[in-house]
């Protein structure tokens, strides 16, 4: 079982991060530094297997009054599938500063039903929601 805490990521767990990162759909090419700064800006929630190495991570930007943005969720690809992306989102939705948010926001492409489970939903009106986003910020087109 892996343990979930909030902190921030150590310099080696920023090179984790950003190797996983760096592949992803949503931040191809991502430098190294623009990680570390993202991980130091926002609150993070680590899972570490027994021997205590990084297997999962989470981002979340947050304002802690009202809104919260989460971002970055990754699990290392041989701990996949055994609900350690749903353990660091709860993590997130137990922290004592955050349980009163009016709103949290996520993206994603193909793991709705993991979010679903945790009570996220379609949003029902996105036509209220509008954004500005750069599809090459790191050299590479992202998905």
């Amino acid at each position: 079982m892996a343990a979930i805490a909030i902190e921030q990521p150590s310099q080696t767990d920023i090179d984790i991060i950003h190797a996983v990162l760096s592949e992803t759909y949503w931040s191809p090419g991502i430098p190294r530094e623009v990680v570390a700064k993202a991980a130091a800006n926002s609150i993070c929630a680590i899972a570490r297997d027994q021997s205590g190495a990084l297997i999962g991570f989470a981002r979340l930007v947050t304002d802690r009054a009202t809104f919260a943005w989460l971002c970055d969720v990754i699990v290392l690809p041989a701990h996949q599938g055994q609900g350690i992306a749903r353990d660091l989102v709860r993590a997130f939705q137990a922290h004592p500063e955050l349980g009163n948010l009016r709103r949290w926001l996520l993206g994603t492409r193909d793991a709705h039903g993991v979010y679903e489970k945790l009570g996220f939903t379609a949003i029902e009106e996105p036509h209220r929601l509008m954004h500005k986003r750069n599809t090459n910020p790191y050299g590479l087109p992202a998905a």
